[in-house]
């Protein structure tokens, strides 16, 4: 069970609600509401229901409270001779109860401030939305503009490199692994830009092509990428960005 607080034109009535989501009223915040002096006798004489109660913290310590099922809540309503009886009546029955049954909590309407909160919380969660998706689009058309832009050669070029070529050559320099050159040619945020793309002439290729760098490109980029690379041992550096240790075997100077 769960306690559910709220107020009727400045009363606390509490509500707690069971394990099916019905909700069962603390009678003595109904019974003070409308006008009981006696509570228990009030309750006694008007409601038919099971006894219930439920564990809830009060001034005077942890305490056993009755509560009451809507059946014996609405039987004290009709037998009050207060004026505010009706209206109670009807916010109960119109409004608190199926709004519970919906949302498991009663949930009280917004005040002017805070439906300009919401709204400014709304509209930032969109613009927010709206930049990350024009953020993708930028990629994507930079994406499809550097495809368009892309040279197919029959042969790769002498001023150009392959993959498995450039792997060769910075396991020879620098020591460096293939996923390390990997990452400084696809993931680095100062990744060389490919030449273009080479059509794959064996047989079993089936006319595929794979991309390739400029030499010059390709070693000013490895030049800044060791440059601003840590030594931590005598063959261990880190950089800072890319997620942790790799080999380095030979630190060039900036």
């Amino acid at each position: 069970m769960s306690l559910v607080p709220f107020s009727f034109k400045g009363s606390p009535v509490r509500v707690v609600t069971d394990e099916h989501g019905d909700p069962w009223f603390v009678a003595k915040d109904v019974c003070d509401l409308l006008g009981y002096a006696n509570p228990s006798d009030a309750v006694g004489r008007h409601c038919k229901g099971v006894v219930k109660r439920y564990p809830l913290q009060t001034a005077g310590g942890m305490q056993d409270v009755r509560v009451l099922p809507e059946g014996d809540t609405l039987r004290l309503i009709v037998n009050s001779t207060m004026p505010a009886a009706q209206e109670f009546e009807a916010w109960v029955f119109d409004e608190v109860l199926p709004t519970i049954r919906r949302t498991g909590s009663y949930q009280r309407p917004m005040t002017p401030a805070e439906q300009l909160l919401a709204q400014a919380q709304t509209m930032v969660t969109l613009e927010r939305q709206q930049a990350e998706q024009q953020v993708a689009l930028d990629r994507v058309e930079r994406r499809v503009d550097d495809l368009s832009q892309t040279m197919v050669w029959d042969h790769c070029p002498q001023n150009c490199q392959s993959l498995t070529r450039i792997k060769e050559t910075m396991l020879k320099r620098h020591g460096l692994s293939g996923a390390v050159v990997d990452y400084v040619l696809k993931v680095w945020p100062n990744q060389p830009n490919p030449a273009g793309m080479v059509r794959n002439g064996h047989e079993e290729a089936l006319g595929s092509q794979y991309l390739v760098w400029s030499k010059s490109h390709v070693t000013a980029a490895f030049h800044r990428f060791v440059s601003e690379s840590t030594m931590v041992t005598a063959t261990q550096a880190t950089h800072p960005y890319f997620e942790g240790r790799f080999r380095l075997v030979q630190k060039v100077q900036p």
